[in-house]
């Protein structure tokens, strides 16, 4: 039988297990990784993407996003930016704080980023991306990692050249998004970049795209030949998914999701971590917050009313005051449902 859960090794950090979590704007922050954690078997963990510019100026909202907790060592801070001085100085900053890994995106696709030349912009010009990259590298004592997409667009696919490069300035692992940058989610990925990445270079390559259930993660695994897989969306409202992932490569045996009392309980921790962490004023960090808890409805009786209500929080209290008595009410349900005795078989 395959081993798929092998450790993951990045340069000289260790990580238990090659199934990590995306970076993701918006989404993954200190809450959202511990909540990983909690459930178990994620492998590593990375900060939304920062930008270098708002941190080397020192921009409040920026700094507000430093916030890791040595609890969830060893974590990733990711970075964009395209002006070498501004990344190495971010790159220094961050890992003064605490980051065990500093990795490059080269993979944002949204226009606010592109247009400045950062994130996947940088996939045009494999030159420009590789002097970004070796000047990080230069800057820190830790291992550097890169998320890339398949190239810009498919006239210059530059996944490959780019790969190699990055391997030879010192690069320690390359996570590759199957996707051109002109697609963003839209299309399906094509895996083979993945596999081409891999034949490429000798050090480790993490796939990544739309990977939503442990069928997928084993398809990936044999498909590309990867030494790990990144799950980003489909871990949004679903931190168990990488316990259920690795419970099914282990034993070949499906783990159910959580009772609807305990998503239901998963949402309210969500919250409090968030507001134990934040940086931000109560209300601005619920703001935030409200798209990630509705995602956690989806399975629960009533997940149409649960989320109107969501979407209208403003502070923690608001939480407990929708979300308690709903606990209550599933467990009540769920513990109704187990006294009730089985039918005997005809």
């Amino acid at each position: 039988m395959t081993d798929y859960l092998k450790p993951l090794t990045i340069g000289d950090v260790v990580i238990p297990t090659p199934l990590n979590l995306a970076p993701m704007a918006g989404q993954t922050n200190h809450a959202m990784r511990m909540m990983t954690r909690r459930f178990g078997d994620v492998g590593l963990v990375c900060t939304e993407l920062l930008s270098s510019l708002a941190l080397t100026r020192k921009i409040p909202q920026s700094y507000a996003m430093f916030d890791w907790q040595p609890s969830e060592s060893p974590f990733a801070v990711q970075l964009f930016g395209a002006d070498l001085d501004l990344m190495a100085e971010a790159a220094r900053m961050v890992v003064a704080d605490g980051a065990a890994i500093v990795d490059i995106n080269m993979g944002c696709w949204v226009p606010k980023v592109a247009k400045t030349g950062a994130g996947a912009a940088l996939m045009r010009d494999v030159c420009t991306a590789t002097s970004v990259v070796k000047t990080v590298v230069d800057a820190v004592n830790v291992p550097v990692t890169v998320k890339i997409r398949a190239g810009w667009d498919p006239s210059n696919p530059t996944a490959v050249e780019f790969a190699r490069a990055a391997e030879g300035v010192g690069v320690k692992a390359i996570a590759v998004h199957a996707r051109f940058a002109v697609q963003g989610f839209t299309g399906e990925p094509d895996w083979s970049w993945i596999r081409k990445v891999k034949e490429a270079v000798s050090i480790p390559v993490i796939g990544n795209g739309d990977v939503l259930n442990a069928a997928d993660a084993r398809r990936m695994f044999d498909e590309t030949g990867c030494d790990a897989v990144m799950i980003g969306r489909a871990a949004l409202g679903r931190p168990w998914i990488f316990k259920q992932i690795a419970h099914e490569l282990r034993t070949g045996e499906a783990l159910p999701d959580p009772l609807p009392s305990e998503k239901i309980q998963a949402c309210i921790d969500h919250s409090r971590l968030t507001l134990e962490a934040t940086r931000l004023p109560e209300r601005q960090a619920i703001l935030e917050l409200r798209g990630q808890l509705t995602k956690y409805s989806f399975g629960v009786p009533g997940s149409a009313a649960m989320r109107e209500q969501l979407v209208h929080i403003d502070t923690l209290a608001d939480v407990d005051r929708i979300l308690l008595p709903m606990v209550e009410r599933e467990r009540a349900r769920e513990q109704a449902q187990e006294l009730v005795p089985v039918p005997a078989p005809l």
